[in-house]
Order: structure tokens, then C-alpha cells, then sequence
């Protein structure tokens, strides 16, 4: 196993490496360049178009809104509790400088995802619709490109079931532990009869779940976490110049940190945020392929807020904290760092960050369990589909009582080995994006036009009969 263990973590070297933090961040820059940055300038639009009552969505099986909170079910996870501090302790402050950067372009990343999952999305035979990298890489790059779309379906099958799955119930399992003294088998066999429950229903249940799980527990944690800031709310300037020093000058050693060089800043922070936002990777086109809309464009500006949600809302509340509270300095690391952070200025803080890391896995295994079943189904079939959910279901209690440091290894690799295909498809279909998001744009502002000549057409008769 040591053998197996180290080669592993030698090709997690290899494929977590400067290439593949550069291929991230350069498709996210070209593509934000290439659309002239209208992912950070239609941020408004998006939440718009996400709250938007309107009865003629267009053809699909969810909400828009569902779509992004199921989305979000899997993005919104241990990440952004125990990644985001595991990023401060090994790169330091600046870590949290160089999320953001990845946030920024990651949006222009996951608008081009959800953009061409919609594009390029089919019905199944049972009249479901299905889509994400798989599909349009076998419908925007044709048949000489089948071989890509297939290795993304088997790495997102076996991905699945360790970033997605035992990691995460092994998370759960821990924290309500450690916190609450509940036995691991209990929570093994609570976690297969409520996951059993919502994947009974397909889609439409995950996303029902999502919808009304994610916005409380989102705006639960960043309410806990204002109110941190707002008690600290003097050391706030400093904290952000010390984050934005740190991303551009080592850190040195001090207290119970080893100190960090401007690379390790960028490297965690680059790796942990791609890890938390999912920007690239291709998972999140999954669920977008799924939603009620009009047109591609419409759910790409949605698709983006996720990474806007995930990373610049929700880490930026568990980095600040860190941050702020000084307890970065004191050589703890992953969720006990945060939980102790939050302890600092809320009596039961670590209570706080206990249920929602516990809440934020859950929703996760049943977000992942959708992106792994529409992986199989690619592959073999809607036959394979539930097998698959029985499978699911037997690796969570396997994963809430083992230790699970392999898995995490070996999870986090395949996590990277998706992102490959992926962004190979982003970078040979960014010419579709452009012309449909060109497309889109003329068309609205004809409409915008057509609707300032009628406006002007009814004011000049209204001064005419006066």
C-alpha cells in the first residue's frame, strides 16, 4: 500500500502541478479576454435572470434556480471550511488573494461550461435531459474526439465516489463525533436512509432538496461569519493588507506557522479554490444541462454566480475569520482551525461550524451522486443508473467508520484528471461560446431598441394630443 500510496502521489504532483494551475487559469483568463470580461460585468444580470418569475422558461426538467443550487449542493462543501484553512496554514495569508483570482476567472470558466452544456445537451430515452463535458464533446467536437469525453465519464464515475462520497460521510461521521458524541455507525446508517430518500427521486428530488437546503445553510454560515467580522470589524483593513502583502512576499515563520513562500500562496490558494468552486473541472455542466431555459446564454450567467457564491462570499467569510481571529498562527489546521476561529469571538462557535461542515457534506453527497450517475449512465446506459445508486449507497457507511487518507489522495487526483478533458473541450468549443454569447447580446439589445421605439412612439402621440 505505501508503494501504491507513493506513486499516487507522485502523479498528484504531476497533475496538480504548475501545468495544470496554469491550463486553469489561462482558460479562465482567455476566456474572460475573449468575452470581454462580460462575466464580471453582467454579475447583476445573473442574479437577475436567477430570481426571475417567468412561467415560459423554455424547455428542460428544473429551475434555473435549482440547477444552481444543486450546483452549489456539491461545490459548497468541506472546502470551504477545511480547504480554505489548510490553504492559510500552507501558503499563508496570501492564499485567500490568489482564491479570489481564481474566482474571477473561474466565472468566465463556469460560464462557458454551463453555456455549452446546454448547447450540446440530449434526451434520454426515458425523457430526461443529460449533458455536461461528455456531451459536448461527442456533439461540438464530432466523432474523432469520442475517446476525451469518455475518459472525463470514467474519471467523474470513480472521482465521484471519493471527493463526492466516502470523504465526505467520513467528514460528517467526524465532526458530529468529535462534537457531539454521535456514534459513527449511527451516522453511517443516518446518512444511507436520508441520501437513499432523495436519490429515490431522480433529479427533480436533488434539486428540490438543493433548493431549499443550500440557501439556508449558505446564508446561515455567512451570517455567523458577519457577525465574527462585525465583533473584529477595526481589524479588518489590516487583515486585507496583510492578505494582499502576503500573495506577492513571503510570509515568515511566527507562532505555530513554518512561514510560506509567494509560490506556495499561489499554488494552495489556486488548488484549494479550483477545489472548492469546481470551475473547470466540469462537474457543475452536469446539473446546468438539466434547467428550464431559453437559451444557453441565459443559464451561463447563472452557472457563473456559483463560483461568485462559492469562493468570493462563503471562503472569503472562513478565510477573513481565520485571518482576523490570528489563529493561522497557532499551527492548527483544517476544520478545527476554523471551528477554534469562530470559537474566538462567538461563544459555541465551533457548534456553528460543526453543523454547517456537517450539512455542507451532506448536501455535497447528493449533488456529487448526480454528476457520478450521469457518468455511468454515459457510459452504459440508463440501465447502469441504479446500480449505481446502490453502489452509492453502500460506500457511504464504508466511508463514515474508515480512515480515509488514501481516498482523499487518490479522490483529489482523479479530481484533477477530470479538469483535463475538460478544459481541452473549453479551449477547442471557446469559438461557439463567443458567437453565441455575440449572438445573444445583438439580439437583446434589438429587443432593448424596439422597445425604446415604441416607448418613444406612445410619448410622441401622448404630446401630439396634448
Amino acid at each position: 500500500m505505501d508503494f501504491i500510496t507513493n506513486i499516487l502521489s507522485a502523479i498528484n504532483g504531476v497533475v496538480w502541478g504548475v501545468p495544470m494551475l496554469v491550463g486553469i487559469l489561462g482558460i479562465g483568463l482567455f476566456m474572460q479576454f475573449r468575452l470581454s470580461f462580460l462575466p464580471i460585468r453582467k454579475l447583476g444580470t445573473g442574479f437577475k435572470l436567477l430570481f426571475e418569475k417567468n412561467d415560459k422558461r423554455g424547455e428542460g426538467q428544473i429551475s434555473p434556480f435549482n440547477a444552481l443550487m444543486t450546483a452549489l449542493s456539491a461545490t459548497i462543501g468541506t472546502g470551504n471550511i477545511a480547504g480554505v484553512a489548510t490553504a492559510v496554514v500552507l501558503g499563508g495569508p496570501g492564499a485567500l488573494f490568489w482564491m479570489w483570482m481564481t474566482a474571477l476567472v473561474g466565472m468566465a470558466t463556469k460560464y462557458s461550461e454551463a453555456v455549452l452544456a446546454v448547447r450540446f445537451r440530449e434526451v434520454d430515452k426515458y425523457g430526461n435531459y443529460v449533458g455536461g463535458p461528455m456531451y459536448y464533446i461527442k456533439n461540438g467536437l464530432g466523432k474523432k474526439w469520442l475517446w476525451l469525453g469518455t475518459l472525463f465519464a470514467i474519471f467523474g464515475s470513480f472521482a465521484g465516489f471519493g471527493i463526492g462520497n466516502t470523504v465526505q460521510a467520513n467528514s460528517v461521521a467526524d465532526v458530529l463525533q468529535s462534537n457531539f458524541g454521535i456514534s459513527t455507525t449511527v451516522t453511517a446508517i443516518a446518512l444511507v436512509i436520508l441520501v437513499g430518500a432523495v436519490l429515490i427521486g431522480g433529479i427533480k428530488r436533488i434539486a428540490d432538496v438543493a433548493g431549499k437546503l443550500v440557501p439556508i445553510m449558505t446564508v446561515g454560515y455567512f451570517g455567523a461569519g458577519i457577525v465574527v467580522l462585525a465583533l473584529n470589524i477595526t481589524a479588518i483593513p489590516d487583515a486585507f493588507m496583510l492578505i494582499v502583502k502576503s500573495a506577492f512576499t513571503p510570509v515568515a515563520a511566527q507562532g505555530g506557522f513554518a512561514g510560506a513562500a509567494v509560490w506556495a500562496a499561489i499554488r494552495f490558494g489556486v488548488a484549494r479554490g479550483v477545489f472548492s468552486n469546481e470551475a473547470g473541472l466540469g462537474s457543475a455542466p452536469i446539473a446546468h444541462a438539466t434547467a428550464k431555459t431559453q437559451n444557453p446564454i441565459r443559464q451561463g450567467l447563472i452557472a457563473m454566480l456559483g463560483t461568485f457564491i462559492d469562493t468570493i462570499i462563503v471562503c472569503s467569510v472562513t478565510g477573513l475569520t481565520i485571518v482576523i481571529t490570528g489563529q493561522w498562527l497557532t499551527g492548527q489546521s483544517g476544520a478545527t482551525l476554523t471551528a477554534s476561529s469562530f470559537s474566538m469571538a462567538i461563544p459555541g462557535g465551533n457548534y456553528i461550524v460543526a453543523i454547517a461542515l456537517a450539512v455542507f457534506a451532506f448536501t455535497t453527497i447528493l449533488g456529487w451522486s448526480y454528476y457520478g450517475e450521469k457518468c455511468v449512465q454515459y457510459l452504459f446506459g440508463p440501465k447502469a443508473i441504479m446500480p449505481f445508486r446502490i453502489a452509492w449507497l453502500i460506500a457511504l457507511p464504508i466511508g463514515a467508520t474508515q480512515s480515509l487518507e488514501f481516498v482523499w489522495l487518490l479522490a483529489d487526483t482523479l479530481n484533477a484528471m477530470m479538469a483535463i478533458p475538460n478544459l481541452i473541450a473549453l479551449a477547442l468549443l471557446s469559438p461557439i461560446v463567443y458567437r453565441l454569447t455575440k449572438d445573444y447580446i445583438k439580439d437583446v439589445n434589438a429587443v432593448d431598441i424596439d422597445l425604446n421605439e415604441q416607448v418613444n412612439s406612445v410619448s410622441k402621440k401622448e404630446a401630439e394630443a396634448e
